[in-house]
């Protein structure tokens, strides 16, 4: 018999029995969700298969979007541009050979309409990955749905709109943040009344896991960074069961199995428990913690790059095991660059045959009653629970502003990485299983330089055909109300975008009445 301890990828020590245990779950669709949100999950709807696209300009992605939905993708999910991310135009100097390399660069309603050009919003549900101006971005897929004909009241999908874990963990903030948190409270208040199909944020603890995060930190981390939104939102004078049903959430699947199982059931019987005990929430559906899932990037290797397709399609099953709701698998290039039509091809096929031939959608949670499955459940609960009792004490902004969290972060981050380099958890291909040109020879995609220039034109013309008097009208209107903290800004960006302003200059609107994010610490 092997003695030798054993541990997750966490760092819980596995026991070698679990005799008897039983941790007596609620059935499916019930409070505390542990075993799924709803009765019958995939018997009656398969999760969403989102797959993350974007690059170059609104016009090569639109392709992109429609080769996918030709190919059996059931959600769009865009990537933005560096540029984009940060409130910024492609002709601001800063952007400078970022327009359309990690996304596509969009300035103006123009190119949204372009970006969605031939897709009927009304009939499909859109992520975007945007979080500084995620309201100016959502204004933008607004417009173009009346612009398209469309009752915006039809529009579904999700912002991300998570500003603090790019505090913790990203880095793509533009603004101080209690005027962000004035943005997130202010699109909950406006969108709760008027688009009542889109999930005004999900809570990000992919990012927090991708910046060398644990599974019990990406647990604590991201429902701490929760609840900080709902309080944010109850002292703007929100009712609790108003916002909270469109509330949504993203997780990392990572490597081991087993434990992010367990860590998506145990995030469904936190929330369920922290929106009923803590913020006295009525409704099931606010109670409800719903996710979207992308498998682990920073868990692919430029070495032996098919190895990643199984990498992926173990965290794809680990993220369907554990009941997620929507789902992006990763392809095996993108440790080299972004994903070229192949290998994107390959992993949205990846998530088809989980759908379709694996039988794992026949029952619903079919690895309850596991022993090692349920007692890890709960011990990530109890361990996440208590780091976020930690975090708390100190305060959720506190805690960013000293760098708390992001210390946490960065030790585990260090000692992942040392027991790499000690073999001590092993990557095959990197550290064992090594072989002589590992880094075979696969088509790279590459943004063509020329995106920035065009875009520049584009945004030339848009400025010389709009009406400068009504720009300016709306700009001054945008900067009166972001002086008046009782004012909901919403209205006044949707206005701006409509008469054709970029990005970058509502954004620089908000910058000199808000101020800009430095970050005072070093980690």
């Amino acid at each position: 018999m092997n003695n030798s301890k054993r541990y997750t990828l966490s760092g819980i020590e596995v026991p070698e029995f679990l005799e008897n245990y039983d941790a007596s779950r609620s059935n499916p669709g019930e409070y505390p969700y542990t075993r799924g949100i709803y009765p019958s999950m995939y018997r009656g709807r398969l999760w969403t298969m989102r797959q993350y696209s974007g690059f170059s300009t609104a016009k090569e992605t639109n392709e992109r979007f429609k080769l996918l939905l030709k190919r059996g993708q059931t959600g769009l999910s865009v990537a933005f541009d560096l540029p984009t991310q940060m409130g910024l135009d492609s002709d601001n100097p800063l952007s400078l050979g970022e327009v359309g390399k990690v996304g596509v660069a969009i300035d103006t309603i123009d190119d949204m309409k372009e970006l969605f050009d031939g897709i009927d919003l009304s009939k499909i549900s859109t992520s975007m990955t945007i979080n500084a101006p995620a309201m100016i971005l959502l204004a933008m897929y607004v417009v173009v749905a009346e612009e398209s004909g469309i009752d915006p009241k039809l529009i579904s999908g999700t912002i991300q709109n998570d500003i603090l874990k790019e505090y913790i963990a990203r880095g793509t903030y533009i603004f101080k943040p209690e005027p962000s948190m004035r943005l997130i409270a202010n699109i909950f208040e406006y969108c709760t009344k008027e688009y009542p199909k889109f999930n005004t944020i999900s809570v990000s603890g992919y990012h927090i896991r991708e910046a060398g995060a644990t599974a019990v930190q990406e647990l604590a981390f991201t429902l701490a960074n929760a609840k900080t939104y709902v309080r944010y939102a109850l002292e703007a004078g929100l009712e609790v069961d108003e916002f909270a049903p469109r509330i949504s959430f993203f997780f990392n699947a990572h490597n081991d199995f087993i434990e992010e199982i367990a860590k998506f059931r145990a995030a469904r019987q936190m929330w369920a428990k922290i929106m009923k005990d803590e913020f006295n929430a009525k409704k099931k559906k606010s109670q409800m913690l719903r996710f979207h899932t992308q498998t682990g990037g920073s868990t692919l290797t430029a070495q032996q790059p098919e190895n990643n397709i199984v990498r992926v399609t173990l965290q794809a099953l680990a993220a369907v095991l554990g009941g997620t709701q929507s789902l992006h698998t990763n392809s095996m290039d993108e440790a080299l660059a972004l994903p070229t039509d192949k290998a994107a091809t390959i992993a949205l096929r990846t998530q088809q045959i989980i759908a379709k031939e694996s039988g794992v959608t026949n029952a619903v949670d079919p690895l309850a009653g596991s022993y090692f499955l349920e007692w890890l459940t709960d011990k990530l609960e109890k361990e996440a629970g208590d780091l976020i009792d930690k975090i708390e004490k100190i305060g959720v902004l506190n805690a960013i502003s000293e760098g708390v969290i992001q210390r946490e972060i960065q030790e585990s981050a260090y000692q992942y990485q040392l027991e790499i380099d000690r073999k001590s958890k092993v990557v095959v291909g990197v550290n064992e299983y090594v072989q002589e040109n590992e880094i075979v020879d696969v088509d790279i995609l590459r943004v063509d330089e020329k995106v920035e220039s065009e875009q520049k034109a584009k945004i030339k013309r848009i400025k010389k055909s709009r009406d400068q008097e009504l720009v300016n009208k709306s700009l001054i209107a945008l900067s009166e109300a972001a002086n008046n903290p009782e004012v909901n800004l919403f209205p006044f960006v949707l206005e701006s975008v409509r008469r054709r302003c970029t990005i970058g200059e509502i954004c620089e609107i908000l910058l000199r009445v808000f101020g800009k994010y430095e970050p005072t610490i070093t980690i």
